[in-house]
Formats: C-alpha cells, sequence, structure tokens
C-alpha cells in the first residue's frame, strides 16, 4: 500500500532529524526533506544529504537566498519596521519564504501535509501554518512538538540511539540558533535568564564592539527608488550587498540586540541577535528618507510601520492587510534615491552625511543668513493660528476660577 507524502522544513539538526523519523515510524509517511539555503553555508547540502541518509524518499536544498533578499527582506526594509522598537524580524520575514516553497514542493510530490521543527510555545509554528494555509487551504499541518510525548533533549537522544540517528552526545553550547543572511539569533538554554549576559563566545557574524578597530570606517551606501543598490560605489545584486553590508557591520561590532521580547502566543522570551548588515542599511535609508520624504508622508509612514512590523512578526506575511500595506509603503518608498555616508565605530553607526538628487532640503530657505523666499514674519500669524484652540480653552478656565468661591 503507497503511504501518503509529508513536506518536512529540515535543518538536520537534533530536532529535525527525530521528527524524520518520528514521522516515518510513528505517522507511517513517507518524509519529503527541504532545506532553504537562506544564507548558511556549506551545512544546506550537509543536511540534503543527512536527509537522505536518516530515510527520506527525498530531500530538496534550495538556494534561495535572492529571492530572500529581494522579495522578502527589501520589502519589508521599504517600511522602515521594527519590531517593539528594536527588533529588525531577522527569523520572522524568512518563515513565509521557507513555507511557501514547502507548499510548491507538497504540490510538486503530490503530498497531502507539511511539517515543522517548531514548538508549541513559539512563534514559527503560527508563521510556518498561517503560510501553508493561506496557500493552500486543505494543505495538513503536522507539529511534532505539539503532538508526541518527549519531554526533553534526553528523550530525543534516546529515540536517536534507538533508530541509528547521529546527534552530538554533548551540547558545548546550551542555546539554540538560528541563521541566514538578514540576520542570527540565539535563545533557551543560558539566555533564559533575562539578567544572564549573553557568552562573549556565542556572537558569530560581529566582533566585540570592544574589540572593534580603534579606527572608524567610512560607507556609502546608495539607493534607486526605494532599495540599496550600491555600496561603496560597487553595484550589487540584493544578497550581495546585504552579505558586504554585513562583513562591514561585523567587523566594526555593529548590529547585537539583547531583546525580551512579547510573542503572539502571549509569552515573554528573551532573545539575543546579529543583525550588522540589517543595521547598516536600516540607518542609511533614514538618512536618505531625511532628504527624500516630505514630512506627513514621513510621520504617517512611522505610524503605519509597527503596524507592518508586528503583521510580520505574527506570522500574517499573506494577509490582505500586509499586502495592502505594502502598496502603500512600496509607494512612499519610490522616492527614496540617494546615497548616505555611514561612520562605523565600535558597535555604532553614525550618519556622516547624506545627499539625494531630488533633495527636499532647501539650504537657502533654511540658513540662519539672509536669503530665500521665506517671510519670517509669518511666523507670527502661523504661531497664533495653531495655539487659537488653547488660548480659548485657557479663558474659558480662567472665567471658571474667577467665579469658584473662596476657599475658607
Amino acid at each position: 500500500m503507497t503511504k501518503e507524502k509529508i513536506v518536512l522544513a529540515y535543518s538536520g539538526g537534533l530536532d529535525t532529524s527525530i521528527i524524520l523519523k518520528w514521522l516515518q515510524a510513528e505517522k507511517n509517511y513517507d518524509v519529503v526533506c527541504f532545506t532553504a539555503d537562506l544564507g548558511q553555508g556549506d551545512e544546506v547540502e550537509e543536511a540534503r544529504v543527512k536527509a537522505l541518509n536518516t530515510g527520506a524518499v527525498a530531500a530538496y536544498a534550495l538556494d534561495l537566498r535572492e529571492e530572500f533578499v529581494r522579495d522578502y527582506v527589501f520589502p519589508m526594509f521599504r517600511t522602515s519596521a521594527l519590531y517593539e522598537g528594536y527588533y529588525l524580524l531577522g527569523t520572522s520575514i524568512a518563515r513565509p519564504l521557507i513555507a511557501k516553497k514547502m507548499v510548491e514542493i507538497a504540490e510538486k510530490e503530490g503530498a497531502v501535509a507539511v511539517s515543522h521543527g517548531a514548538t508549541g510555545k513559539g512563534n514559527d509554528q503560527v508563521r510556518f501554518e498561517m503560510t501553508a494555509y493561506a496557500l493552500k487551504p486543505d494543505i495538513v499541518t503536522v507539529a511534532p512538538w505539539r503532538d508526541w510525548t518527549f519531554q526533553g533533549r534526553a528523550d530525543l537522544e534516546a529515540f536517536a540511539h534507538e533508530h541509528g540517528i547521529p546527534v552530538p552526545t554533548t551540547k558545548k553550547d546550551p542555546w539554540s540558533t538560528d541563521a541566514n543572511l538578514l540576520h542570527i539569533s540565539y535563545e533557551g538554554g543560558i539566555l533564559e535568564d533575562p539578567w544572564a549576559e549573553p557568552p562573549a563566545h556565542m556572537f558569530k557574524l560581529t566582533v566585540d564592539p570592544t574589540e572593534a578597530p580603534s579606527e572608524p570606517e567610512y560607507v556609502e551606501v546608495e539607493f534607486l527608488n526605494g532599495d540599496p543598490v550600491a555600496i561603496n560605489g560597487e553595484q550589487l545584486s540584493p544578497a550581495a550587498l546585504l552579505a558586504k553590508a554585513n562583513e562591514l557591520g561585523g567587523k566594526h561590532g555593529v548590529g547585537r540586540l539583547d531583546l525580551v521580547e512579547n510573542r503572539f502566543v502571549g509569552m515573554k522570551s528573551r532573545g539575543v541577535y546579529e543583525t550588522p548588515g540589517g543595521t547598516v542599511l536600516y540607518h542609511a535609508r533614514r538618512a536618505v528618507e531625511s532628504l527624500t520624504l516630505d514630512r506627513e508622508v514621513l510621520h504617517q509612514r512611522d505610524a503605519l510601520s509597527p503596524k507592518y512590523a508586528e503583521l510580520v512578526y505574527n506570522g500574517f506575511w499573506f494577509a490582505p492587510e500586509r499586502e495592502a500595506l505594502q502598496v502603500y509603503f512600496d509607494h512612499v518608498a519610490q522616492s527614496v534615491t540617494g546615497t548616505a555616508r555611514l561612520k562605523l565605530y565600535r558597535g555604532n553607526v553614525i550618519v556622516a552625511g547624506r545627499k539625494a538628487p531630488q533633495s527636499l532640503y532647501d539650504k537657502d530657505l533654511v540658513s540662519f543668513e539672509a536669503g530665500g523666499d521665506y517671510n519670517q514674519h509669518d511666523a507670527g500669524a502661523f504661531i497664533k493660528l495653531n495655539a487659537l484652540r488653547m488660548r480659548v480653552q485657557a479663558r474659558v478656565k480662567a472665567k471658571a476660577d474667577a467665579k469658584e468661591p473662596a476657599q475658607v
């Protein structure tokens, strides 16, 4: 009897290696594994080979780096989105692409279900499954961490030993990581104590700011119609540009973040992030936008950005409200053409200059020196008109106070 197929988002680590065998032994599926190359390096091909050696009937390893940056990271960057004021959404923005490819592979392979290694406490389960349902409403989703009886690492290692699955016998670094071209995230283990400082040897993309070069480095980032297109005069593809920004930012200790955030499922969690290139590009964009965006457009854009960030964080990438907001943000970003000059120094990104061919900055108008067509006398009437409602309130209050009986 032919078994039904399921597509598993597979990393090759302990959890997904166990899940592969569990789906076969306990759920009677033929498992098709999928590993997305979002910039992790050699481990992608290693995961594909391991999946086949562990019993997968097929294994895909797809290079999605350009698509990831071009169609997901850069559109998100156009919105200036930060979750809870800090987080550049490096893990969040990768999940809809991974889930989209899972659904495409499921259709190609004739699979009836998809599966992932996200726990029942986290955000990723929502992001994977919301995307799957949005793209294929009748797809079955299997979340082993919500279904199986394993309680922790010891149970997983025992299952691995029973089924001959190679896994590390010790865990040198007691935390979990997730990496792509935009960032690396760290959580769990010793990081679950929000008072504990992250170990110095944990970080991979950035040097310790205290050990960064003693001399600052100037970097120029060029934008065209909303997207970064060149660094230091070199035109680069989206993925190559982000990789270059990572190299420059990481060298100077830029982009570390230690955050206690609010998960969509209702609990707080502590995450530590490295986003060197994203941090560099964020500040470069804001510098160019300061010249090219109208005041009210910029303020309205910034008012909507937190909502957009929340939608991405919570897994609503393919929701109609996110797509509608994207149209607005993309329209606003069309005028963002120009160059930012940044100074990178020991964990800091300092704006050292900005220019734009259609800058709204008018030196003659704003100068303290004589010139321009601004009549300073007009400011008096402007101020009075804007203060009118407050003046009315003050007069009403004064009349009311005058009628109060004397206090004994």
